[in-house]
């Protein structure tokens, strides 16, 4: 790798900004910058001190810009030429030297000859503002690459310097990710804090290997090549995934999840400070009586948490999206819904919602028969800010508000006879999209399920799926978004009803899609991957409409009953693998059915379909915590075995995985090993068994099922 000069390039900005760019550009990149300084500082700070010390560094980022004062000049650092800031800046063009052979215009080195061959074009003012905007950026970027560096040298003392953010009796973390960013943050952790910086310069910001080292030299890198290499290697390793792993939940530091502290340890804490409390405000009494009355204050303000509450419960607070939001934004999901229904402008029904909310969820008083419930992973508590109004309207014998705040969606329903149970219900929407994003139940009865669909639904219609030949029956729908009743599914599985939707060509996702309600707030989105040899893509979910995905979703739609209640959001059918069975009874499919929840959690069951119809579920043993990566994005490979037993009474051992198994190895009580991704071994045995395959890589994969 060839050496880099320190001049300035690409990567630094070489003005100082003024504070009002500064801040602007933290505003507009605090999520990038976050990453970006998070990746920098130390894994052994721990991923709660972490966090908290990313966000001090950006909010002390932006002080060192520098003040204006009208008529005074400041210097611009690194050499560059005074000027005063007052002055516009479309008036100085920068020098440029018009070569005289071919009239080829170069930059100017600085000498008398360049000055006197300037030639002024004064920039456009939208050129200038972005101009400006750009650099802005990049001088924050250099100022917070230089403190997470000089954090990182002192990591075993360093601790957040700016008085915010504080967080009391809470632990913040960002959210888990899978195993490839498990994997991706230890090789960070082990890297030098330089070589961390170069690793993010490179692949989050995509400067060039000699901007990244600029910044580096400019941030008092003593080797930046060193870094570069180090980061280069680090990213061979990673290999393309690199960049969407870095933009993974796991390293970003603005999506947290909170933990209490040691509750026990804090009380204790907390009974010390109060008798010191106690202490200090006897004696600063006493020193209060010998003192002559002062001056009358102002009533003190109130506090802060208060004042959030207060404010969510505002109804001329809410948050309303315009009509055509949706139709023309990068983020189609709650955001995006406007306020409909007849009541949408009914004040009374609106503060009585958010009263319900607020002091409900709040542990205090509700309404007189509230009936509040939050669906798993959700928390019941009052919104920190004005919600979102999605819809206020009647809905068969109630009256019903949902709102939204951003993570949390929440319906109110009270009857309008008056009499009965006044029913809140929270459930999370934290990451939804065009179909996990396209319908909330809006009311529930004897006669079915109304649905509020998304604006940007074009078409609906109801089908069962069980019956994957019979044809969907279109679904009347109201001015307001609102579903004629969709029956419920029985207790038992004779009927599986789902929404089949169509959203608008307005949006560029002109597909349909199915969902699922599984009686809470939001359906769920079904998907299918189909099985290898189908010309399909490898590892691609895709929407359930085709006839194919119909008559494989007939085949698993009994196990959706099983799912009510845990809140899930999505559920995708895998065909990881066929296998010819033994004696000629024909190809049986395995299959793995991965319901993926709100929370980020990962559910699967594995199953033996025969050409019979009976399905076979595979007894292997989730891990404890009932999460596994199996089945997904971050567990793309997977190995499944049973017993099976021929129509001939014979005994087989049988095994399979997915595309890139090269071998299966079984021991125990069947010992075989059998080339290719599947395993079929006569065995009067039925003992536990250790499953094995080899990967087309040389790694060994795991299998399910004993």
């Amino acid at each position: 790798m060839q050496s880099h000069s320190t001049l300035a390039g690409t990567g630094i900005s070489p003005n100082r900004p003024t504070r009002v760019a500064a801040e602007a550009a933290l505003v507009e990149h605090y999520a990038r910058l976050a990453r970006l300084a998070h990746l920098i500082l130390p894994p052994a700070l721990g991923r709660h001190r972490r966090v908290l010390a990313t966000h001090a560094l950006l909010q002390k980022s932006w002080s060192g810009a520098r003040r204006t004062r009208p008529g005074r000049t400041v210097p611009a650092p690194r050499g560059g030429a005074e000027r005063a800031p007052d002055r516009p800046i479309h008036a100085d063009p920068g020098p440029v030297r018009r070569s005289g052979a071919a009239g080829t215009h170069m930059p100017g080195d600085g000498t008398d000859r360049d000055r006197a061959s300037v030639v002024p074009h004064p920039p456009e003012p939208r050129q200038v503002r972005r101009r400006t905007a750009e650099d802005a950026h990049a001088w924050l970027r250099e100022q917070v690459v230089k403190a997470a560096l000089r954090a990182a040298r002192r990591s075993s003392r360093f601790r957040p310097v700016s008085p915010l953010p504080t967080v009391l009796g809470l632990r913040l973390f960002p959210r888990a990710g899978g195993a490839d960013e498990l994997a991706l943050d230890r090789e960070l952790a082990r890297a030098t804090p330089e070589v961390r910086a170069a690793f993010a310069l490179r692949v989050l910001e995509g400067l060039t290997e000699r901007g990244t080292a600029e910044l580096l030299a400019t941030a008092g890198v003593a080797d930046p090549d060193a870094a570069l290499r180090g980061a280069e290697s680090l990213r061979a390793t990673v290999g393309p995934e690199a960049e969407p792993l870095l933009q993974g939940a796991e390293f970003d530091p603005c999506t947290v999840q909170t933990r209490p502290t040691d509750l026990l340890g804090r009380r204790r804490r907390v009974r010390l400070v109060a008798v010191g409390a106690v202490v200090l405000l006897a004696g600063a009494a006493t020193t209060a009586a010998l003192l002559p009355p002062g001056p009358a204050k102002g009533a003190p303000t109130e506090p802060v948490a208060v004042a959030a509450l207060a404010r969510a419960a505002d109804p001329d607070r809410l948050v309303r999206a315009p009509e055509e939001r949706w139709a023309d934004t990068g983020r189609v999901d709650f955001t995006a819904w406007p306020a409909r229904g007849a009541r949408a402008d009914d004040r009374a029904l609106l503060a009585r919602a958010l009263d319900a909310w607020v002091r409900g969820a709040g542990g205090r008083a509700g309404p007189p028969g509230l009936r509040l419930s939050a669906a798993a992973d959700t928390r019941a508590t009052p919104p920190m800010g004005p919600a979102r109004l999605l819809f206020a309207g009647d809905v068969d014998a109630h009256a019903v508000v949902l709102l939204h705040d951003g993570v949390r969606l929440a319906r109110y329903a009270e009857p309008l006879s008056g009499r009965g149970p006044v029913a809140f219900d929270l459930a999370r929407s934290d990451d939804a999209d065009v179909t996990t994003g396209a319908a909330v139940v809006a009311g529930r009865s004897p006669e079915g399920v109304r649905f509020l669909l998304a604006p940007w639904i074009a078409e609906s219609s109801v089908r069962d799926l069980l019956r994957p030949d019979s044809p969907a029956r279109r679904l009347g729908v109201s001015r307001d978004g609102v579903t004629e009743p969709v029956p419920g599914a029985p207790a038992g599985c004779d009927r599986a009803p789902v929404l089949q939707l169509r959203s608008s060509t307005r949006i560029v996702e002109d597909h349909s899609f199915l969902l699922a309600d599984l009686g809470e707030v939001t359906p769920v989105h079904l998907t299918w991957t189909p099985a290898p040899g189908t010309g399909a893509p490898a590892r691609q979910p895709r929407e359930a409409t085709s006839a194919a995905g119909l008559r494989a979703w007939a085949r698993t739609a009994c196990v959706l009953p099983g799912m009510r209640g845990t809140g899930v959001r999505a559920v995708n059918r895998w065909e990881f693998a066929r296998q010819s069975l033994p004696e000629r009874a024909g190809a049986a499919t395995w299959t793995c059915v991965r319901a993926d929840t709100w929370a980020g959690r990962g559910r699967v069951t594995v199953a033996l379909e025969e050409p019979t119809g009976r399905n076979r579920p595979v007894t292997g043993t989730p891990p404890p915590t009932g999460d596994t990566a199996a089945c997904g994005r971050f567990g793309q490979h997977l190995l499944a075995g049973t017993y099976w037993t021929a129509p001939s009474g014979v005994r087989y051992y049988l095994a399979a995985g997915s595309r890139h198994l090269t071998a299966v190895t079984v021991r125990g009580a069947v010992s075989a090993t059998a080339r290719g991704p599947a395993l079929a071994v006569r065995s009067g045995a039925d003992g536990p068994v250790r499953l094995t395959g080899r990967l087309s890589d040389g790694a060994e994969l795991r299998g399910w099922g004993g």
